[in-house]
């Protein structure tokens, strides 16, 4: 049975939200190499205003992956305000330290994860959600997630997807029935050219794998912020 979360999101000041998804596996070198990239380009992306570091690590045993969530971690210079998710896996966010869980689609509601983590009497996590379809949103919203990534808005796995960017502009426009409506972070071939578009369907930011990895993280941060958010 799952339990609605009784937590309320705080309100926020307009801005754009910005999460970098990551994939160690598209550095070059072995997997030592990998890791260390990947922790560099972590702290980057923080040093840069980046709001979510989502460690998206889905091929590594818990154990391995809570060593690189704890480096994740210790990786975010101090004093920044950036924020580590880890990808479906509670039980490693709380041991290993990090700042919240973002749960895929079909995985276990938000509303559960919180439960879970309030158990333990750790400082409230921070928890997104991927979403797919109109219906997705709407659960994650009734469940209090405090944001969700919505996708893919332009495409998937290099396929073009000429229906996304309409069916994001729905999900954005909703009916809004929460005091703090869930933003929704648009992903899926998003690019410096069409970030804007997303933006005006509603979109409350940006959420990319390759625009933070593959590019300085400052430049990609700065030219964003700048869309007026």
């Amino acid at each position: 049975m799952c339990l609605m979360s009784t937590a309320r999101r705080e309100p926020q000041p307009p801005a754009l939200r910005l999460c970098y998804i990551t994939d160690r596996r598209q550095f070059p070198g072995d997997d030592k190499e990998q890791q260390l990239r990947l922790l560099e380009k972590i702290s980057e992306c923080a040093a840069a205003g980046v709001d979510f570091i989502q460690l998206r690590e889905k091929d590594l045993s818990s154990r391995a992956l809570e060593r690189l969530s704890r480096r994740a971690v210790a990786a975010i210079p101090a004093g920044l305000p950036a924020r580590v998710l880890i990808n479906s896996r509670t039980d490693v966010a709380l041991a290993s330290g990090a700042h919240g869980v973002h749960l895929p689609a079909h995985d276990i509601p938000a509303s559960e994860a919180r439960v879970i983590w309030d158990r333990t009497g750790k400082p409230a996590a921070v928890i997104g959600a991927s979403v797919h379809s109109l219906e997705e949103v709407a659960l994650a919203e009734a469940h209090g997630a405090d944001f969700a990534v919505f996708g893919p808005v332009f495409e998937k796995d290099g396929r073009t997807n000429p229906q996304g960017l309409e069916l994001l502009r729905q999900a954005c426009r909703r009916p809004q029935h929460a005091d703090v409506p869930m933003p929704l972070l648009a992903l899926g071939g998003v690019t410096l050219e069409n970030a804007q578009r997303c933006l005006d369907a509603g979109a409350g930011g940006i959420a990319a794998i390759r625009l933070f990895q593959d590019h300085d993280a400052a430049v990609i941060t700065g030219a964003l912020r700048s869309l007026g958010f």
